[in-house]
């Protein structure tokens, strides 16, 4: 019998620009500890943090922002694995599962990569049709389900 797989809770952000709904153009950062690695920020739910609080300590710990508002919430959690290399480094983690929010920065918000404890060395915007050109290829069937379901509603 298979062992019970275990996913890490985690909250993730698809960032549209200030320019939102005028231009649709999607934050995308490159990770620094893999290679050509791009992605949305995310990261892990603290023990008794609900996934709204997570998300915005995570901005502000990966991309030195919380300026943002939300716009949409994925009604779901969504599950992936992680690939062998990285889940050795996961342990006892197999994976994640990953509650999605849509948001737009605030006008003045400003992305700052450096911060305490840096995830990524340069981040872009891009459109959505170029999305899939960038990102990690572990995350897309999970970003295409996203993405499809903020088109299906409107929002991109």
């Amino acid at each position: 019998m298979e062992a019970q797989k275990r996913y890490r809770p985690n909250v993730a952000a698809v960032i549209v620009s200030a320019h939102y709904p005028f231009k649709c153009e999607l934050f995308i950062a490159c990770r620094n500890d893999i290679a050509d690695a791009w992605q949305f920020p995310q990261g892990g739910i603290d023990e008794g943090e609900t996934p709204k609080e997570a998300l915005f300590r995570e901005l502000q710990e990966e991309i030195g922002t919380r300026d943002i508002e939300i716009i949409g919430e994925y009604p779901d959690w969504l599950q992936y694995d992680f690939p062998q290399k990285i889940a050795q480094k996961m342990y006892p983690f197999d994976g994640q599962s990953q509650k999605y929010f849509l948001v737009r920065l605030k006008k003045d918000a400003k992305i700052n990569l450096a911060t305490k404890e840096p995830e990524f060395i340069e981040y872009k915007f891009v459109t959505l049709d170029k999305i899939f050109d960038f990102i990690t290829f572990f995350k897309r069937p999970v970003y295409k389900l996203v993405l499809d379901y903020f088109k299906k509603e409107g929002y991109l």
